[in-house]
């Protein structure tokens, strides 16, 4: 799979890479078609960076030191230190995700924790469910009075679900998706656990946000998704979203600015493509219209009096994204195999590209903060 520049022709992008020469990260940006290292002792890190009261206008003025051509970084391959390549946008911000936001991923929720992670279950369970519920949950403002009564149904048909509460209920679903440190960008490898045969990529939006909760940027995410694991208990959750190599976020952020804010994240358009070693192909969408929860809202529920994140975070805004389509056996939906390539794209963010492995096949993690706290010291940019 190639990806193409055009997304990055307008807009302020910026990200990290990792370079040789730094023997460590550094905070780069997007400028007709090349792609610049802007890490400075103002701007070491991307979280000191997104604090900033005016990031874009601190990239734009901030010529940089050329790196190389942009199409030249937006390759698939094995992360390798000696060269230069991409790195997850993200550093020492914390990494949280919201989880049933969309109504059609809520119902394959329900579906998965009524199956008990087992898929042979599925379809006789998703013809159960959406024959008592169908699209009525769709347009349902979540926390509403009308998804109160709607909830007062569901308990009387005895399909109330965990699931439904977060989705349809007052408080919506904030998880912890990766430690910090831990993502992994574009091209590189996103990990299965071993113990899981049913899973999926979930196309996401991503905010970055700063320690006050002001919301700077948006990129792409790959919030991938063990539904066995998770099916058998939500008290699974960490075990089925937190591996080696499960999160991917990138390939930059593009920041607010003129020509982009979050009304283009609530009205983006996200396109999956799974590309498999066996032949398989599967196309999926997610439309930011249908979602539930608005983002501003999402990001209320993660920061405020009740957590403080000094460091800001990224948040996972949730996916439409329901993976129905068989692959193997009928009935069974779509799950995952070793070599798939996944491509989530969005026009105005670019691609986000990976290939599928085992987690305990992928680089293990061994950059966290404290090597990199060394590594900008040993820099002189602390």
């Amino acid at each position: 799979m190639t990806v193409g520049i055009s997304s990055f022709k307008t807009g302020c992008f910026v990200g990290r890479a990792w370079s040789p020469q730094d023997n460590g990260p550094i905070v780069v940006k997007v400028h007709n078609g090349r792609v610049y290292d802007i890490t400075s002792k103002q701007c070491p890190t991307m979280r000191d960076l997104i604090e900033m009261d005016a990031p874009a206008e601190f990239v734009r003025e901030n010529k940089g030191r050329d790196l190389a051509a942009l199409e030249d970084l937006l390759f698939l391959a094995e992360a390798d230190r000696s060269r230069l390549h991409l790195l997850a946008p993200v550093d020492f911000q914390a990494v949280k995700a919201c989880g049933v936001t969309f109504a059609r991923s809520m119902l394959e929720r329900v579906i998965e924790e009524r199956a008990a992670g087992n898929p042979d279950r599925a379809a006789e369970i998703r013809g159960k469910v959406s024959e008592l519920i169908g699209a009525s949950l769709r347009d349902l403002k979540a926390g509403s009075e009308a998804a109160q009564r709607v909830k007062a149904a569901l308990i009387e048909e005895g399909l109330w679900s965990q699931y439904l509460e977060v989705g349809i209920g007052p408080d919506a679903e904030v998880f912890t998706k990766a430690q910090v440190m831990s993502s992994v960008g574009t091209g590189a490898a996103v990990g299965l656990h071993p113990i899981s045969k049913w899973n999926n990529p979930e196309p996401e939006i991503v905010l970055s946000v700063d320690s006050q909760g002001r919301v700077k940027g948006a990129t792409l995410g790959n919030d991938v998704n063990l539904r066995d694991v998770e099916g058998r208990s939500a008290l699974l959750l960490g075990k089925a979203k937190d591996n080696n190599a499960s999160c991917s976020i990138g390939p930059f952020v593009r920041l607010f600015g003129d020509s982009y804010s979050i009304d283009h994240v609530r009205n983006a358009e996200l396109d999956l493509l799974v590309e498999g070693e066996d032949g398989f192909t599967m196309h999926g969408k997610s439309s930011m219209k249908e979602i539930s929860r608005d983002p501003l809202d999402l990001v209320a529920q993660t920061l405020g009096r009740h957590h403080q994140y000094p460091d800001g975070f990224v948040l996972f805004l949730g996916t439409l994204f329901a993976p129905v389509e068989d692959r193997d056996a009928v009935g069974q939906g779509f799950t995952h195999k070793i070599g798939d390539r996944v491509r989530i794209s969005c026009p105005e963010l670019g691609a986000l590209q990976n290939v599928v492995k085992l987690s305990t096949e992928c680089p293990p993690w061994t950059f966290g903060a404290s090597h990199l706290m060394r590594n900008l010291a040993a820099r002189d940019l602390l």
